[in-house]
């Protein structure tokens, strides 16, 4: 119960590893907020946890959506402590064929999404002199160089740079700003690798645990980073990876 009587607002937290922040969290003792456009499965999950968990529908694009979903956590729950900027989309193929559109919609969801988060979390935070944690989700790509990954890692970079620049910010008001990165992790979001596939099989060579991380693992890191047990981090990003960034080469194949 390392977060019990912690208010907790979690965007894109209606399913993947949103969805089990949300689970993770509750579990932990915290009441949850969670903010997404999927209201079918956000009010779902919000049901089966109970009183813990409520549900708005929120377009993190919008920082009104953002600046409601946070009142929400208010009035529901009575307080905000935690704001995981969860929400976000993926790309694919060559950057040099990701066309405008696509750029502006990833830059809107994935980096002013975070931003609107962020910032109107800790404008509450500020004003009720509470102190809190900010996390947001990048990846591995945001160091890495990928293929095939379109502009989803320049998006990721810029989160990176958004967390240190709130945790500097941020510091003298009490609020700790941190970043997850992780890396494939078994989702929806990953279906192409399945049991048996190329892309897994790729996976597992360039990553020293040979295996996906799961969800319920990013849920740990973020109920750590949310705890007092990570009072003194602040502007890090915890890459969650299987040792993925300190493999020079692929992993030998399995004799």
């Amino acid at each position: 119960m390392r977060l019990k009587n912690k208010v907790a607002v979690i965007t894109g937290g209606s399913q993947g590893i949103g969805a089990a922040y949300v689970r993770r969290f509750v579990a932990e003792g915290a009441k949850v907020t969670i903010g997404d456009v999927l209201d079918k499965e956000g009010q779902a999950l919000a049901r089966e946890l109970g009183p813990a968990a409520s549900y708005i529908h929120c377009d993190v694009t919008r920082e009104s959506d953002v600046a409601r979903l946070m009142d929400e956590a208010l009035s529901v729950h009575g307080g905000l402590d935690i704001a995981i900027a969860n929400a976000g989309i993926v790309d694919s193929g060559s950057i040099m064929e990701s066309d405008e559109a696509m750029f502006d919609r990833m830059m809107a969801i994935n980096v002013k999404g975070v931003f609107f988060t962020c910032r109107q979390a800790a404008r509450r935070m500020i004003a009720r002199k509470t102190g809190g944690v900010l996390i947001n989700i990048s990846s591995i790509v945001a160091i890495l160089g990928e293929i095939g990954e379109g502009c989803y890692p320049v998006s990721k970079g810029a989160v990176g740079a958004l967390t240190r620049t709130l945790a500097v910010e941020l510091a003298d008001h009490n609020i700790r700003v941190v970043a997850i990165g992780p890396a494939g992790t078994r989702t929806a979001m990953m279906a192409d690798a399945a049991p048996g596939s190329a892309r897994l099989r790729n996976i597992e060579l360039r990553t020293p645990m040979r295996r996906m991380g799961e969800p319920e693992e990013m849920a740990g890191v973020a109920v750590f980073l949310a705890s007092d047990d990570a009072s003194y981090i602040t502007g890090q990003t915890i890459f969650a990876d299987g040792g993925r960034l300190v493999l020079n080469l692929n992993m030998k194949e399995r004799g």
